[in-house]
């Protein structure tokens, strides 16, 4: 990686050399070379090689059954799909294939909920038990909306003792992320899958939906094993509507397209208000993740604690492994989906060709941005030398 980086520094360097030749030796009525321009398309060609080398290094270290793309806003820098969406079908994978997500549905029902406070019907310091008779219970009492949407309140499972003192500390919740999607609902007057249904319209997802709801024929079964021995996962994607998983901590169902949608009109300004969607993505509260690591946690959504700056979230149902990152300074996505886990080999043997997936964006995003780090210099440099020449 290291010698690749630095071929490609002496590369960027030449190109630099050879345009400002190009340009002293131009005649004065020719057209001035857009050196930006060409630098970027450098840049974008070295990407698309490297995430093409690395990338389908770890589909074919692990045999990878699932989908993987890398955009730079609308920009296609990466795309490949492997396996089979039917194993019993044999119907392979394609653009089409509609993923279960997991706990990527999260940021979703985060939205939703602040979506709901900028119409003025209710406020993330408000107390949860204002809006949910369960939550009147002495112990919950003083949960706040805040506290469910970064997981510190300190529910575990509803109806059992708090891990800790609500906002002392972090403890990931489904219960408390299905109780924001009840809120949604008292709040709005609408079902959570009309809620969901409206923003994802709102977003320009045209394949997404609630498990409870989807009617689509394209849907990847979840299995269990391996692409030798495996097994099914029953009744999906219905189950992951019923009360052991619940449609706001867990059961959306989407594409490779549709979260880069998702994505560009999220960070892009056109779901939230900036003052709103500063406050869903700023570090309120840190996690320990036990495969990703140390992490800043926002409002339904995880963040890289140094650099690069990267937003994104983990998602796990039966048979079904998921990942979606954002990285704001080069809006550049990267979504990970698949529909089979060997859970006998444990959730970090799973999330193995994700982890290294984000390892290499990662790596190649703090790349990027020291090359036009860089660049700027030198051509700040350049400038002021012309400025001092006249």
């Amino acid at each position: 990686m290291t010698k690749k980086i630095s071929s490609f520094l002496l590369l960027i360097f030449l190109v630099s050399g050879l345009i400002s030749c190009k340009n002293e030796l131009a005649p004065a009525a020719a057209q001035p070379i857009n050196k930006n321009a060409i630098i970027d398309s450098t840049i974008t060609a070295f990407q698309t090689t490297l995430l093409e080398q690395q990338i389908d290094s770890v589909f074919k270290k692990y045999d990878f059954n699932g989908s993987v793309a890398v955009f730079k806003d609308s920009l296609q820098l990466y795309r490949k799909e492997n396996g089979y969406s039917d194993f019993k079908a044999k119907t392979k994978i394609d653009n089409n294939t509609v993923f279960a997500i997991g706990s990527v549905s999260k940021q979703f029902t985060a939205v939703l909920i602040l979506l709901q406070m900028e119409q003025g019907k209710l406020n993330v310091t408000d107390k949860v038990s204002q809006y949910l008779k369960e939550f009147k219970l002495k112990e919950y009492e003083n949960i706040t909306i805040h506290q469910l949407l970064n997981h510190t309140s300190g529910l575990n499972m509803f109806g059992g003792k708090l891990m800790f003192r609500s906002g002392s500390d972090f403890f990931y919740s489904n219960d408390g992320f299905n109780a924001l999607g009840k809120i949604v609902e008292i709040v709005s007057g609408k079902s959570f899958d009309e809620n969901a249904q409206e923003l994802f319209k709102k977003a320009g997802m045209t394949s997404s939906s609630t498990a409870a709801v989807f009617e689509g024929s394209d849907f990847a079964s979840a299995y269990l094993g391996n692409g030798g021995n495996f097994a099914e996962v029953p009744h999906m994607p219905k189950r992951l509507a019923g009360k052991d998983i619940g449609t706001p901590a867990g059961g959306v169902l989407s594409t490779i397209d549709d979260l880069h949608q998702w994505n560009n009109a999220l960070y892009g300004g056109k779901i939230l208000k900036p003052e709103t969607l500063k406050q869903f993505s700023s570090k309120s509260a840190e996690r320990h993740h036990a495969i990703l690591g140390t992490m800043g946690y926002g409002y339904g959504i995880m963040m890289n604690i140094g650099k690069p700056e990267c937003y994104f979230h983990s998602g796990y149902v039966k048979g079904s492994p998921s990942l979606n990152i954002y990285y704001p300074q080069t809006r550049t996505s990267v979504i990970i989906l698949s529909n089979i886990a060997d859970e006998e080999k444990g959730k970090s043997s799973t999330f193995r060709p994700h982890t290294e997936v984000k390892k290499i964006t990662d790596n190649l995003e703090n790349t990027l941005l020291q090359l036009r780090s860089k660049h700027s210099l030198s051509l700040h440099s350049n400038r002021e030398a012309e400025s001092e020449q006249q």
